[in-house]
């Protein structure tokens, strides 16, 4: 693969989007069931996990689990 400038104007999106205080992939995964949860019952998880949200934000892959956790826990509650 070629280093073309779109991708490294990317790269350099991505760094200066980081944050000392962020949380890693594994980290979020392990909290998405709480954050699901939090978001069905009505609550706020982005003011209770700001690090998941944040990380939701920026991380296309954790995202797509958790809409697809969300979605699942959704079909659950409606068959209860």
């Amino acid at each position: 693969m070629e280093l073309t400038l779109d991708i490294l104007k990317n790269l350099i999106k991505s760094v200066q989007m980081t944050d000392d205080h962020e949380i890693g992939c594994d980290e979020c995964f392990a909290e998405l069931h709480e954050f699901a949860e939090m978001e069905l019952a009505g609550k706020s998880p982005a003011e209770a996990k700001p690090l998941v949200k944040d990380h939701l934000d920026k991380c296309g892959n954790c995202r797509e689990e958790y809409q697809a956790l969300l979605e699942a826990l959704r079909s659950i509650e409606k068959e209860s």
